[in-house]
């Protein structure tokens, strides 16, 4: 409530600065006659804006505001400011702020041309902007609220991932767990890894489906996301094949574990580095941090587990110790917890002392037919 009301007393405060500015700045043109001045921010209006290319939205984090997910942002005002951004042609922009009084003093110092409003479902252009204020008035419709959230609603689906289910267990008899495990094998080793413990991983993100893709645009067996493959030499025209995309993922788990190198249990290390994997290592550092300052072990997964989960709550993802923001954890500590329960169920899949099994090898011919 309080922070709502320096937020009103902010933006009222912004309007009438900006009408005394108005009123004081007036000058004489040579030929007498008296104009007035371009007042604060009006040299950078809805034309200059679409001519940038570019708005800027200044926002706070949260479910409602923005947050990032999988390398996809999101949140109802973000939503929102997309499709007008979208309106208007040109690319989207953000500015995090910790609270609605730093959000309205940026917009007030032109750092900004919209910002989220604490009522959700507005959006606020700065007063010095007439056009773009006028043009956003014109464009919002009620409806679209609901539009966003069903959208959002519909992204945060599973349904929102295409691919093909396939069994968890290629042979149980044989023990085959699928057409990838010589590729598991061979990419695991310079990284030390279980292949199993790949294996596990890869079906909880594809369902050993080389051609699945995300909505947030993800894309392989092991769900690489197009920006990350780009840092990893990982070609995009190749996402879709089975062995690059495996031997990119152990290169970005071998660089997770160097990122981790500070939890020198490695059983332990392995379940932050699974986290890092779903809900990005930014989002996995804000809760040790919280862990840590509450008391507890930073290095246990267990501990640490229930900060992913809080990071959830306006309390904590607002913290000013915290980085990132909002985070949806119960999605990252459920994936580390079936990734391990499936594992347990492989490890009585015995790895070939030398070599690979003949099911492995006549398994990694048949990934060649899945290759795109």
């Amino acid at each position: 409530m309080l922070e709502k009301l320096i937020y009103i007393i902010l933006l009222c405060g912004f309007l009438a600065g900006c009408s005394e500015r108005k009123e004081q700045e007036k000058v004489i043109a040579p030929w007498g006659e008296v104009v007035d001045s371009v007042t604060y921010g009006d040299d950078f209006d809805l034309e200059q804006i679409q001519g940038s290319g570019e708005m800027i939205l200044l926002t706070l984090s949260g479910p409602e505001f923005y947050y990032d997910y999988h390398g996809r942002p999101l949140g109802t005002q973000y939503l929102l400011a997309e499709k007008f951004a979208q309106e208007l042609g040109v690319r989207l922009r953000v500015e995090l702020c910790r609270d609605s009084a730093e959000m309205v003093a940026r917009l007030q110092a032109d750092e900004g041309d919209i910002m989220a409003s604490t009522e959700v479902g507005r959006l606020v252009a700065s007063p010095g902007k007439g056009h773009l204020d006028s043009e956003l008035k014109r464009w919002y419709k009620p409806s679209m609220l609901d539009e966003v959230r069903r959208q959002e609603a519909r992204l945060l689906s599973h349904s929102s991932v295409k691919r093909r289910v396939f069994s968890p267990m290629l042979d149980r008899k044989s023990g085959v767990i699928s057409h990838y495990d010589a590729l598991f094998m061979q990419y695991c080793r310079s990284i030390r890894w279980d292949w199993r413990l790949m294996a596990a991983q890869c079906y909880q993100e594809s369902t050993f489906d080389p051609k699945a893709t995300s909505w947030a645009g993800a894309k392989g067996l092991m769900q690489i996301m197009p920006t990350t493959a780009d840092l990893l030499g990982l070609p995009r025209d190749q996402m879709y094949d089975p062995e690059p995309n495996i031997a990119a993922a152990a290169r970005y788990l071998g660089q997770l574990e160097q990122k981790f190198s500070d939890i020198h249990d490695r059983r332990e290390r392995t379940n932050f580095i699974l986290a890092a994997y779903n809900g990005g290592i930014h989002h996995i550092r804000d809760a040790m941090v919280l862990c840590e300052r509450d008391g507890h072990n930073p290095h246990q997964w267990t501990a640490v587990s229930e900060y992913v989960l809080k990071l959830s709550q306006p309390s904590y993802y607002n913290d000013p110790i915290v980085k990132s923001g909002y985070m949806r954890g119960t999605e990252t500590v459920d994936y580390v917890a079936k990734i391990n329960e499936r594992w347990q169920s492989y490890r009585h899949v015995r790895t070939p002392r030398q070599g690979f099994t003949q099911e492995p090898r006549r398994a990694k011919r048949s990934a060649d037919k899945y290759k795109l």
